[in-house]
């Protein structure tokens, strides 16, 4: 987790850092604790907005997921990367591996790469 931190902060250098301790507004536990990268704003349908984080990074029981926000395409992660990053899952915004030895690291930056700037467009 420390050097896919450390990888990260390389890949978008000056970010906004986000430390989620994954509970809700009543201390609900609601998710796994994650960290966040960036800022992207959620455009809600009634006119109203939040920021949020473009990438984010979480620990689980199953290993590491990487979540890239902003990509309207839910199809796309998958189809781009999917088959080029070996051991990972990938949906419409979450990238899953074991470990960070089992994917293309050059694979991860590319598609990082393109959900921020994906997320900037909208």
């Amino acid at each position: 987790m420390q050097e896919l931190h450390r990888f990260i902060l390389q890949v978008l250098p000056g970010c906004r850092l986000w430390f989620l301790d994954g509970k809700d507004e009543k201390g609900k536990i609601v998710t796994n604790p994650n960290i966040g990268y960036g800022v992207y704003t959620i455009k809600y349908a009634d006119g109203k907005t939040r920021e949020f984080y473009q990438i984010g990074l979480s620990a689980n029981t199953t290993g590491i997921s990487v979540y890239i926000m902003g990509i309207k395409d839910k199809k796309y992660l998958a189809e781009t990367y999917g088959k080029k990053i070996d051991k990972a899952s990938v949906s419409g915004y979450c990238i899953k591996f074991k470990a960070l030895r089992d994917i293309n690291i050059d694979i991860l930056e590319a598609a990082i790469r393109y959900g921020v700037k994906a997320s900037l467009l909208e």
